[in-house]
């Protein structure tokens, strides 16, 4: 027989050339079992040893050194797709082709130029993570999961890395615009979406970094201290609704250790949870070029796959058996577990990739996903929309004549293009004063002034005051991978910013015109001592390659908007639970981080320490108005599931949508509850004035359970329960009580992920 291989099948020459001469004199020209044809365990059992050790390694061989001082990095390989994360290793005697995995939360990330080849190869950016919470519309993000999905299957990959669901434990998370939210419900219901969209195409997802990967700083050797309460409830639980109700093909392990152990080495997360409790059946990959060393382990634990791959782990693998340190029926049901994914890739049925998706169709999808995640945060006296399209406008800000479509590191995408605001004004009809925009243009031409703030003097603000109809100014905000953001020039605004308002809001406001502030963010930032001087503030967070045209669309009138936040937006950076005890200890290069906050993460802990934040959970303002009818209950006593329904009206003069949040406060006789908690949502059609829609929330009874340590249970208290339908966690329109007349136990799980310690948590009094 001939055999063919390319050089991401095996490592080493040594090893290729023993391989060869091996599965020859062995195999000969007999017939070998055939992946597809043959059943997975008739091909397990015709595989060498060394065969099976590679199906748990990764192939990418020339994934470049890492770069970062932590020990991780960003994958790279030149296998078919250059610029993609890793490969897979090809088994070609036994019909099991390579895969090819690709980085991008937020669109295919790839090289734009490739080897002898003149043409350029771009992907669609898409709204950032955090942006398409804020839509709160699974609907809308399926649709992104679609077009996504379809550039996955067309430039080649088989697994797209992403969705990240991590929890928004701290606003200076390095990679929360990768995430969606501080609410683990809301998180998993949009990562669910975005699954299910991306994975209709035939590609599948790799759901990560499981799990409590927080932060940035020291992630590939950080110590998470967390209880197993706030894990089930608060880290685990986004993971699990998207688990259960997308079924992505892999799940990526985290870098960090979590209560001591790394998470790919942790067999009660992933076999006890993911797998026995969550009923997980595809594979579980590292994170690539982590700290944890310990291959063996992590094979036994249930992490399937090592990333990006290398000899050495192989030869470890095949050590471990021969040495019986590694059973090799436990080597077995993780190659099992890949080759059952492999059977469903693009590649195992030699699609032929176009290279050439519909760029221009995903474009308008990411356009829609963006109006309708971004947030109005503040809209005094109709500043917003701009009625007249002959407005001439005063743009002031360098991020409004280059916005930031996406974060830095493995979320990013390279673009064809970025729609600047300035464009994207122009582009709906709007003149912009040029003796400003010239400056500014001009200015940002020079890469090295991307982060310094042109300077504008009092006198040329005053004369636009006088020549202009209105005042536009964006701050921006950008982050990524491997760094968290930085407290007081990232968080807090800059002097030179925060002077740039008030004298713009200053000299327009003396001719009674009004200033629109446009923030351009990867995550909350400081707002107090200047959110009063503007007359609106619309939040349009990271929201892809048509940002400028999306703002457009919103300032203009085009579409209403119907954004709301995914987190909260405190008003002292103090009053965020976390916060003490963000990044850990010590703080250059935290070794241990304790989440003394418990529970209490975002909304849980303003709302139940009643601390009044600067913009609440779920807010986000319209330029219609709706009314909700009382809610109905399918019954006042709760055994088994509720139905709740209510109605929502448009009561404005213009159509729009309307977020319905459905929160609990349950009774705290055994053991400490939130205030409240999010527990469904639901994003209406688009209204027109008048227009009624019913909405309808079917809740099973283990909606009504936290996760109770003693019992090792999910638990439903007995007692009133107060359901609450609102436009945000503290705009509660109706409530109606329920009652649970005996205390139910709706799940028995597994006593895992204990601390090595008790950690001293914050109670509520």
């Amino acid at each position: 027989m001939i055999l063919t291989y390319n050089k991401f099948s095996v490592a080493g020459s040594a090893l290729v050339f023993a391989w060869l001469l091996n599965t020859t004199i062995a195999h000969g020209q007999t017939k070998v079992p055939q992946l597809g044809k043959n059943t997975v365990k008739e091909v397990i059992a015709a595989m060498t040893l060394e065969e099976k050790a590679m199906m748990v390694i990764g192939g990418g061989r020339d994934a470049a050194p890492s770069a970062f001082t932590d020990g991780s990095m960003v994958g790279n390989t030149s296998f078919r797709i250059p610029g993609a994360a890793g490969v897979t290793n090809a088994i070609p005697r036994l019909g099991i082709p390579a895969m090819v995995l690709a980085d991008g939360p937020a669109g295919v990330r790839m090289d734009v130029r490739r080897k002898n080849d003149d043409h350029k190869y771009f992907a669609t950016a898409f709204p950032a993570g955090n942006t398409l919470a804020s839509t709160w519309n699974p609907e809308v993000v399926k649709r992104v999961g679609e077009a996504f999905g379809n550039e996955v299957k067309e430039f080649g990959a088989d697994i797209i890395l992403a969705p990240g669901v991590n929890i928004h434990r701290n606003p200076l998370g390095g990679r929360n615009f990768e995430y969606y939210s501080e609410d683990p419900v809301l998180t998993g219901e949009i990562a669910a979406a975005i699954i299910n969209g991306i994975q209709s195409n035939g590609v599948g997802t790799s759901i990560k970094h499981f799990a409590a990967n927080n932060q940035e700083a020291n992630r590939a050797g950080v110590n998470a201290h967390i209880t197993e309460r706030a894990l089930r409830e608060i880290y685990l639980k986004g993971f699990e609704i998207a688990i259960k109700k997308s079924s992505p093909w892999t799940v990526m392990s985290s870098y960090n250790l979590l209560n001591g152990t790394h998470t790919s080495e942790r067999r009660d997360l992933l076999t006890n949870i993911l797998r026995n409790e969550w009923n997980f059946k595809g594979y579980v990959m590292s994170d690539w070029g982590g700290k944890a060393t310990n291959w063996v382990e992590q094979v036994k634990a249930g992490n399937d796959m090592i990333m990006p791959g290398n000899n050495r782990q192989i030869q470890r693998i095949i050590s471990a058996v021969k040495h019986d340190s590694l059973d090799v029926k436990t080597l077995n049901t993780s190659v099992e577990r890949v080759l059952n994914i492999i059977m469903r890739s693009p590649s195992f049925s030699a699609y032929k990739f176009s290279n050439t998706p519909d760029l221009k169709a995903h474009a308008k999808v990411s356009r829609e996903a963006a109006t309708e995640g971004m947030v109005l945060l503040k809209n005094e006296k109709e500043a917003l929309p701009i009625k007249s399209t002959q407005a001439k406008v005063a743009l002031f800000g360098n991020i409004s004549y280059a916005l930031i479509a996406g974060g830095w590191g493995s979320g990013d995408v390279n673009k064809a293009y970025t729609i600047s605001l300035a464009k994207g004004l122009t582009n709906a009809g709007y003149t912009l004063d040029k003796e400003l925009s010239d400056p500014y243009q001009q200015y940002n031409s020079n890469y090295r002034n991307w982060n310094k703030e042109l300077l504008i003097t009092d006198e040329l603000i005053k004369k636009k005051a006088a020549e202009c109809d209105i005042a536009v100014l964006t701050i921006g905000r950008n982050s990524g991978e491997t760094k968290d953001r930085d407290l007081d020039y990232d968080y807090y605004l800059k002097p030179t910013e925060l002077s740039l308002i008030e004298r713009t809001a200053e000299a327009f406001h003396r001719q009674n015109k009004k200033l629109v502030v446009v923030l351009n963010l990867c995550g909350p930032i400081d707002t107090k001592g200047w959110r009063e001087k503007a007359d609106a503030i619309l939040l349009a967070w990271q929201p892809g390659m048509e940002a400028g045209d999306a703002i457009a669309d919103l300032m203009s009138g085009k579409v209403t908007p119907s954004g709301k936040l995914p987190d909260t937006f405190a008003d002292d950076y103090n009053d965020i639970a976390s916060s003490a005890n963000f990044p850990g200890l010590p703080y250059d290069n935290p070794s241990d981080v304790i989440h003394q906050e418990d529970i209490y993460v975002g909304y849980r802990y303003f709302d139940t320490w009643k601390v009044k934040p600067a913009y609440e959970f779920g807010y986000g303002l319209s330029y219609t108005t709706f009314g909700f009818s009382p809610l109905k209950v399918s019954s006042s006593v709760v055994k088994d599931n509720l139905k709740v329904s209510l109605t929502v009206t448009n009561t404005g003069n213009v159509a729009g949508k309307e977020v319905v949040q459905l929160y609990l406060s349950a009774p705290g006789k055994i053991s400490n509850k939130p205030a409240q908690e999010l527990k469904a949502f639901h994003k209406t059609n688009l209204l027109q004035p008048g227009q009624s829609q019913v909405v309808t929330f079917d809740l099973p009874v283990n909606t009504f359970a936290s996760f109770d340590n003693i019992q090792n249970a999910w638990v439903a208290e007995a007692g009133v329960h107060t359901l609450k339908a609102g436009s945000s966690s503290r705009q509660i329109r109706q409530t109606v009580e329920i009652t649970i007349p005996k205390t139910i136990v709706t799940q028995k799980v597994n006593s895992v992920l204990h601390p090595q310690t008790p950690i001293e948590v914050i109670k509520p009094k």
